[in-house]
């Protein structure tokens, strides 16, 4: 499902809506309180200065609300508006090339993965930005760094890591015999034939899913100890590990409810809150469509999270959705920009909006590990650490154009569904999907 929606932010109608702003514990927010302050203003808006901010649609609302009521503060304290346009998970990174390419449209994308690496000399640098964040709130974690840096400056600012985590229903679990869910692999795909036998499947997505798909994907060959690329980008994914990876692939395929291999980010979640399956893989925003809805309230109290399970590589080894922000050479008001996502990030608003999502967004700062939101409900404490432990996009290999064109053409994505719908054999699959990172590893 697409949705294609222009929030204007200005006016009586934003401050209607920050007004209503109201937290995951109740409280209510008034839009005004964002403009509290920490540390002096850096930045200094151009006279006459507007901005125009391409974002992904939110899948909590919360999220979204927290985020417009920073905005419109910003607007308050600054008297620079900011336009802010919702564009699909799937519809994010090819108008984003395409902005960034023409040279109009957006000023700033909240982005996914390595994408600016795809055009790093269209992006204004933002080292002094990152670099003042950084001192002020603690440091960016590691694999949130790489995705901002490329040759020594910054690029884009990291803005989040989108937690996954596996989503399931306890009594569908034990109905099926297991009193714990298993940490191993090996036990994992016991749970999902079992629950193939009881009538309440899993599913994982093996269509081009942004989000979804791609950290199904790489779990699958991260944990069985496959690599796309080595330390010095050569490619390596032609292996046994791999080969492994897809064997295993294929069995948990045949415990799925039909139609896996065409699902967008989306589509997991609504068969998840339609009963039609019993466990994926998502972020806290199934859970929260859940508690919201008073005829999912079954559905919702059954609900329980946990971090992926471990393969014979011996560790938890995970992708999770990261998103940053870039700006754009040809946005005209740059230092509004840096003032504008200096002013995000500043600790009251950047809680607020941390607070606000609920958990779906891992914070990129250290500083707010401390958020109570992390503390607050069980079911967050797989998604607590998705920033800390993520492994970047195209490992072993280095980030860059390469990493990011891969991801973008869903190489690995398509090699697991290739295989498991057997439309290829799995050393044809692989062969395939070995030829096609050649092209972006050369």
């Amino acid at each position: 499902m697409t949705i294609d929606r222009r929030t204007l932010l200005k006016g009586t109608a934003a401050m209607a809506a920050a007004g209503a702003l109201i937290g995951p514990f109740g409280a209510r927010r008034a839009a005004a309180q964002a403009a509290a302050p920490t540390g002096a203003a850096m930045f200094t808006p151009e006279e006459g200065a507007s901005l125009r901010l391409l974002r992904w649609v939110p899948f909590v609302k919360g999220e979204e609300d927290a985020w417009n009521a920073n905005t419109q503060a910003f607007t308050e304290a600054t008297g620079v508006q900011v336009t802010i346009d919702q564009e699909s998970w799937e519809d994010v990174r090819p108008k984003a090339a395409v902005a960034a390419n023409v040279g109009t449209g957006p000023d700033m994308v909240m982005s996914w993965f390595d994408d600016p690496f795809q055009y790093p000399d269209k992006l204004v640098d933002v080292t002094d930005l990152c670099t003042m964040l950084s001192e002020r709130h603690g440091g960016f974690y590691e694999g949130l760094a790489a995705y901002g840096q490329q040759d020594g400056k910054w690029i884009s600012t990291p803005l989040c890591a989108i937690g996954n985590a596996i989503c399931y229903r306890d009594s569908h679990m034990k109905a099926a015999g297991f009193n714990e869910f298993p940490n191993d692999t090996a036990g994992f795909l016991k749970l999902c034939q079992a629950l193939k036998e009881k009538g309440t499947p899993a599913g994982f997505p093996h269509g081009k899913a942004v989000g979804d798909g791609n950290n199904y994907a790489h779990w699958l060959l991260w944990s069985h100890g496959g690599q796309t690329v080595n330390e010095a980008g050569e490619v390596v994914i032609n292996s046994p590990e791999t080969a492994a990876a897809i064997e295993y692939a294929k069995q948990l395929y045949a415990t799925f409810i039909p139609g896996t291999e065409s699902w967008l980010d989306i589509n997991n979640n609504r068969a998840f809150l339609a009963g039609e399956v019993s466990l994926t893989a998502n972020g806290v925003s199934l859970y929260y469509a859940a508690m919201k809805d008073p005829a999912m309230a079954e559905i919702a109290q059954d609900i329980r999270t946990v971090n992926l399970p471990i393969g014979p590589v011996g560790q938890s080894v995970e992708l999770h959705q990261t998103s940053t922000i870039s700006i754009f050479n040809h946005c005209k008001f740059p230092n509004a920009a840096k003032a504008y996502l200096e002013f995000m990030f500043r600790s009251e608003n950047m809680n607020r909006w941390l607070e606000a999502a609920s958990a779906y967004c891992c914070q990129s700062l250290r500083e707010f590990e401390a958020n109570p939101v992390w503390t607050s409900n069980p079911i967050h404490a797989p998604y607590a650490k998705a920033s800390q432990s993520l492994r970047v996009n195209g490992y072993a290999g280095p980030l860059g154009p390469a990493s990011a064109g891969a991801m973008a053409d869903y190489v690995l994505v398509d090699m697991f569904a290739e295989a498991v719908t057997g439309q290829r054999s799995t050393e044809d699959a692989i062969a395939n999907a070995e030829r096609r990172l050649q092209r972006y590893y050369r």
